[in-house]
């Protein structure tokens, strides 16, 4: 009997273990600081499928030291000393132990080694979720970009992918990838104060308390989950970036959003409206205190629209995150859906040279919309 209850005590707290890979935070050997085992390794590049702890490879996988050499390019790793890389058909699979029915966001650092288009494939099975995301443009003078990806659980347990799916002539070329995170969201729901959803940017995607570069989120559109909840990025290949308080000035609680792609990029929601409503949407515009100048000559910008009307909101920064603007547009509802949309109008970049792109940043959004009186006493 003792031994039974031994083995049932090692079963529960192994299964714990294992489900604590769906908490907030780095998956299990998300960094990669665990090392492979070298019998399943050709100099970098692996061999074995179960070489690196906690994760599976195929296809064609390197494991990165920082400071390899590669040719001419002395290859990096933005945390700790390894990473990987993916090569021709290379992916990285991990389990997850998730709650049917929730929503999550995964965060993972990459960056490019080749001047070639390159882009990812995110997935989870079972189900259908799988996004491509392009990591070809360079929001950092560091060349990591860390980048978000949403998904729907739909089982308890589910296998996440990390793909490259570019063909080059050489089978080595293609992204590497660090710092693999998850976090569990919690939609906020619209209310009589605030019929936007998530109008604060509270609920977004995990962030590394020692990351100074906030997150990428790119396009998604009402038939995806966002990392954002609530809102859809629209764009074609372009993103906006979530970021936090300890290392942004934030207009309002602990994240906010800096349009960081000019006017390729928007922030979108639609929400319930009554026709003929008087409507009043507000929002903070103010700069990210990440040296991102913004003078006279060229201001920062934010369009504001609805179906209702418009609103360009001009805000001149010092790159400081000194002095927030307070925008109001107020419009007539006319239709039962009413679509909001935040954008930026114009491409800045950091004064330090690095060529770092960055904006303004949007916060603190809400909109109220007062029925007319007729349709008040129908709602009673």
């Amino acid at each position: 009997m003792v031994v039974i209850k031994g083995a049932l005590l090692f079963l529960v707290v192994c299964a714990a273990a294992r489900a604590a890979s769906a908490g907030d935070g780095p998956l299990p050997n998300g960094h990669f600081e665990d090392t492979p085992d070298r019998s399943q390794m050709d100099g970098s590049v692996v061999t074995g499928e179960n070489a690196i702890p906690q994760w599976k490879t195929t296809g064609h996988v390197e494991y990165i030291e920082s400071g390899q050499k590669e040719g001419d390019m002395i290859l990096t790793v933005p945390e700790g000393s390894h990473a990987v890389r993916l090569g021709e058909d290379g992916s990285i699979h991990q389990q997850l132990y998730v709650t049917p029915g929730a929503q999550y966001s995964v965060t993972f650092s990459a960056a490019r080694t080749c001047a070639q288009y390159e882009k990812l494939t995110v997935s989870v099975v079972p189900g259908d979720a799988s996004d491509e995301i392009s990591i070809q443009t360079v929001y950092t003078s560091s060349g990591w970009d860390s980048y978000c990806w949403a998904f729907l659980a739909t089982d308890g347990v589910m296998t996440l992918t990390i793909h490259n799916p570019v063909h080059e002539d050489d089978p080595a070329c293609g992204p590497m990838i660090d710092s693999v995170a998850i976090k569990t969201l919690y939609p906020p729901q619209a209310t009589g104060d605030n019929l936007l959803r998530n109008g604060d940017f509270e609920q977004g995607p995990y962030i590394a308390p020692g990351s100074p570069f906030g997150v990428l989120v790119p396009q998604r559109d009402e038939t995806h989950i966002s990392p954002i909840s609530g809102w859809m990025i629209m764009s074609y290949t372009k993103v906006v970036k979530y970021v936090d308080s300890p290392h942004y000035a934030v207009p309002q609680g602990s994240y906010a959003v800096e349009l960081v792609a000019g006017g390729e990029a928007a922030l979108v929601q639609e929400v319930d409206t009554v026709p003929g409503s008087a409507c009043r949407l507000e929002f903070s515009v103010g700069d990210a205190g990440n040296g991102c100048v913004a003078g006279e000559e060229q201001p920062m910008r934010v369009q504001a629209s609805t179906a209702g009307g418009s609103k360009t909101v001009v805000h001149r920064s010092d790159g400081n995150g000194g002095g927030t603007t307070r925008a109001l547009l107020e419009f007539t509802a006319s239709e039962s859906r009413t679509k909001v949309v935040l954008s930026g109008s114009s491409y800045h970049t950091k004064s330090d040279s690095s060529g770092t792109r960055c904006g303004p940043v949007v916060d603190d959004a809400s909109l109220v919309c007062v029925p007319p009186a007729p349709a008040r006493r129908l709602l009673r």
